[in-house]
């Protein structure tokens, strides 16, 4: 069954302080066809209000609105509705600010010199896909918040991580190691936390993923 009209179009609110930005950023919107505009709000307070009123798809906020610290509106939004996306419009190109964000739980941060053309993609996008983080900052910025966030582990756990992904079991790992087998599973325990793993192949693909590993083939029991 197709989506009606009112489920397909995006719904937005617009916050910033500058009442010449917020017009300019309505018409770039409702020039096309699936979005159109809620409300508008010039401070903190007025944005949490607006968002408890209207439950847009998406908030595009300003980082620098009078009122609460932007973290704190980010974290009082997403208490008032949860599934409404906040991306953040920016002048500032700053790896810890943008950081500070993404723990708060944005979807979006764009400096206010993209095109018209990545602003209307990403609010597409993250309303298509909620677990999508679309960020238009520098390269520098982006490494630099990755490498924060990347898990640490010991040598030694990437080790027994790295036979762990050749599908060899703690036994096995202990005697290609010369570890107690006791020793083994302190080590794959620590590793399950610091991934918030929840079993080894879970472990094994988000160490994968993060480049802490090298994928190899499953090795024969010895």
């Amino acid at each position: 069954m197709d989506r009606t009209a009112a489920d397909t179009t995006i719904s937005i609110a617009l916050v910033d302080d500058h009442a010449l930005f917020r017009e300019g950023l309505r018409e770039i919107l409702e020039s096309v066809g699936d979005m159109r505009i809620v409300g508008e709000a010039g401070d903190s307070t007025a944005a949490v209000t607006l968002v408890a009123g209207t439950r847009p798809d998406v908030v595009l906020l300003d980082v620098e609105i009078p009122g609460d610290e932007v973290t704190e509106t980010v974290s009082r939004i997403r208490t008032l509705s949860p599934d409404t996306r906040i991306i953040i419009l920016s002048m500032y190109d700053g790896p810890q600010l943008l950081s500070r964000l993404l723990g708060a739980g944005i979807r979006g941060y764009l400096l206010k010199s993209v095109h018209r053309h990545e602003l209307i993609a990403a609010v597409r996008s993250v309303r298509e896909d909620p677990s999508r983080v679309v960020l238009a900052v520098s390269r520098n910025s982006v490494a630099q918040v990755e490498a924060a966030a990347a898990p640490t582990l010991s040598d030694k756990e990437l080790e027994v991580l790295q036979l762990a992904a050749q599908a060899l079991s703690n036994s096995q790992i202990a005697r290609k190691l010369g570890l107690a087998e006791a020793t083994v599973k302190r080590h794959m325990r620590n590793i399950f936390v610091k991934l918030n793993a929840v079993s080894r192949i879970d472990a094994v693909n988000k160490a994968l993923a993060a480049s802490l590993i090298m994928p190899q083939g499953r090795t024969d029991p010895d």
